[in-house]
Protein backbone atom coordinates (compact mmCIF):
# COMPACT_ATOMS: atom_id res chain seq x y z
CA UNK A 1 0.00 0.00 0.00
CA UNK A 2 1.28 3.47 -0.92
CA UNK A 3 1.87 5.87 1.94
CA UNK A 4 -0.28 9.02 1.91
CA UNK A 5 1.31 12.42 1.39
CA UNK A 6 2.18 14.56 4.40
CA UNK A 7 1.26 17.71 2.46
CA UNK A 8 -2.45 17.99 3.41
CA UNK A 9 -1.64 17.29 7.06
CA UNK A 10 1.03 20.01 7.09
CA UNK A 11 -1.36 22.47 5.43
CA UNK A 12 -3.98 21.78 8.13
CA UNK A 13 -1.37 22.04 10.89
CA UNK A 14 -0.02 25.37 9.65
CA UNK A 15 -3.57 26.70 9.20
CA UNK A 16 -4.29 25.77 12.81
CA UNK A 17 -0.96 27.23 14.02
CA UNK A 18 -1.68 30.53 12.26
CA UNK A 19 -5.18 30.67 13.71
CA UNK A 20 -4.04 29.80 17.24
CA UNK A 21 -1.42 32.57 17.13
CA UNK A 22 -3.74 35.23 15.74
CA UNK A 23 -2.11 35.19 12.29
CA UNK A 24 -3.84 35.11 8.91
CA UNK A 25 -3.14 31.88 6.98
CA UNK A 26 -2.46 32.41 3.28
CA UNK A 27 -2.28 29.76 0.60
CA UNK A 28 -0.20 30.11 -2.58
CA UNK A 29 -1.64 28.06 -5.44
CA UNK A 30 -0.21 27.21 -8.85
CA UNK A 31 -3.28 27.48 -11.06
CA UNK A 32 -4.00 24.82 -13.69
CA UNK A 33 -7.08 23.53 -15.51
CA UNK A 34 -8.21 21.68 -12.37
CA UNK A 35 -8.13 24.75 -10.13
CA UNK A 36 -11.33 26.79 -9.74
CA UNK A 37 -10.46 30.35 -8.70
CA UNK A 38 -11.39 33.77 -10.07
CA UNK A 39 -9.19 34.00 -13.17
CA UNK A 40 -8.95 37.78 -12.96
CA UNK A 41 -6.86 37.40 -9.80
CA UNK A 42 -4.34 34.92 -11.17
CA UNK A 43 -0.91 36.47 -11.76
CA UNK A 44 1.95 34.61 -13.43
CA UNK A 45 0.03 31.36 -13.07
CA UNK A 46 -0.42 31.73 -9.30
CA UNK A 47 -2.95 33.08 -6.84
CA UNK A 48 -2.49 33.84 -3.16
CA UNK A 49 -5.61 33.26 -1.06
CA UNK A 50 -6.60 34.26 2.45
CA UNK A 51 -7.90 31.04 4.05
CA UNK A 52 -8.67 32.43 7.50
CA UNK A 53 -12.00 31.58 9.09
CA UNK A 54 -13.08 35.22 8.72
CA UNK A 55 -12.38 35.27 4.96
CA UNK A 56 -13.88 31.87 4.11
CA UNK A 57 -17.15 30.01 4.44
CA UNK A 58 -17.48 26.22 4.43
CA UNK A 59 -13.71 25.75 4.43
CA UNK A 60 -12.72 22.13 3.87
CA UNK A 61 -9.02 21.29 4.09
CA UNK A 62 -9.19 17.76 2.70
CA UNK A 63 -6.48 15.30 1.75
CA UNK A 64 -7.01 15.75 -2.02
CA UNK A 65 -8.85 19.08 -2.35
CA UNK A 66 -9.37 22.37 -0.54
CA UNK A 67 -12.78 23.93 -1.03
CA UNK A 68 -14.38 27.06 0.32
CA UNK A 69 -16.41 30.13 -0.49
CA UNK A 70 -14.92 33.61 -0.34
CA UNK A 71 -15.89 37.10 -1.42
CA UNK A 72 -14.21 38.85 -4.32
CA UNK A 73 -15.41 42.41 -4.87
CA UNK A 74 -18.51 41.63 -2.83
CA UNK A 75 -19.52 38.56 -4.85
CA UNK A 76 -19.37 35.12 -3.24
CA UNK A 77 -17.21 32.72 -5.22
CA UNK A 78 -16.78 28.96 -4.78
CA UNK A 79 -13.10 28.00 -4.89
CA UNK A 80 -11.68 24.55 -5.50
CA UNK A 81 -7.97 23.90 -5.14
CA UNK A 82 -6.30 20.50 -5.54
CA UNK A 83 -3.84 19.99 -2.67
CA UNK A 84 -1.29 19.03 -5.33
CA UNK A 85 -1.45 22.63 -6.66
CA UNK A 86 -0.58 24.25 -3.31
CA UNK A 87 2.94 25.66 -3.38
CA UNK A 88 2.96 27.30 0.08
CA UNK A 89 1.01 28.07 3.23
CA UNK A 90 2.18 30.90 5.48
CA UNK A 91 1.26 33.54 8.03
CA UNK A 92 0.58 36.89 6.35
CA UNK A 93 1.91 38.87 9.29
CA UNK A 94 5.28 37.13 9.63
CA UNK A 95 5.86 35.18 6.40
CA UNK A 96 6.53 32.06 8.49
CA UNK A 97 5.28 28.93 6.78
CA UNK A 98 6.19 26.11 4.46
CA UNK A 99 6.65 25.66 0.73
CA UNK A 100 5.70 22.54 -1.19
CA UNK A 101 6.53 20.82 -4.41
CA UNK A 102 3.73 21.24 -6.94
CA UNK A 103 2.70 18.17 -8.93
CA UNK A 104 0.06 17.71 -11.63
CA UNK A 105 -3.36 17.74 -9.98
CA UNK A 106 -6.36 15.52 -10.50
CA UNK A 107 -9.50 16.77 -12.27
CA UNK A 108 -12.46 18.11 -10.34
CA UNK A 109 -14.45 15.18 -8.88
CA UNK A 110 -17.06 14.17 -11.44
CA UNK A 111 -15.16 15.63 -14.40
CA UNK A 112 -15.19 19.08 -15.95
CA UNK A 113 -19.00 19.18 -16.07
CA UNK A 114 -19.08 18.98 -12.26
CA UNK A 115 -17.31 22.32 -11.77
CA UNK A 116 -19.59 24.80 -10.02
CA UNK A 117 -21.24 27.50 -12.13
CA UNK A 118 -20.20 30.06 -9.51
CA UNK A 119 -16.57 29.60 -10.55
CA UNK A 120 -16.87 32.22 -13.26
CA UNK A 121 -14.03 34.74 -13.20
CA UNK A 122 -14.44 37.99 -11.33
CA UNK A 123 -13.37 41.11 -13.19
CA UNK A 124 -12.87 43.56 -10.31
CA UNK A 125 -10.56 43.71 -7.32
CA UNK A 126 -11.15 41.32 -4.39
CA UNK A 127 -12.62 42.22 -1.03
CA UNK A 128 -11.29 39.49 1.26
CA UNK A 129 -10.39 36.29 -0.58
CA UNK A 130 -7.16 37.24 -2.33
CA UNK A 131 -4.03 38.44 -0.62
CA UNK A 132 -3.46 42.17 -0.93
CA UNK A 133 -0.54 43.14 -3.15
CA UNK A 134 1.34 44.68 -0.21
CA UNK A 135 1.13 41.62 2.06
CA UNK A 136 4.45 40.04 3.07
CA UNK A 137 5.49 37.09 0.97
CA UNK A 138 6.62 33.90 2.66
CA UNK A 139 10.27 33.90 3.60
CA UNK A 140 12.59 31.03 4.38
CA UNK A 141 10.06 28.38 3.39
CA UNK A 142 11.14 24.79 3.53
CA UNK A 143 10.15 22.94 0.35
CA UNK A 144 8.49 19.62 1.19
CA UNK A 145 8.13 16.88 -1.41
Amino acid sequence: MQETSTKPYLIRALHEWCTDNGYTPYLVVTVDANTVVPAAHVHDGQITLNISHLATNRLTLGNEYIEFESRFNGAVEHLFVPVAAVSAVYARETGAGMGFEVVASHPYPGGDDAQPASAAPVTASPATGEAPADSPKPSHLKIVK
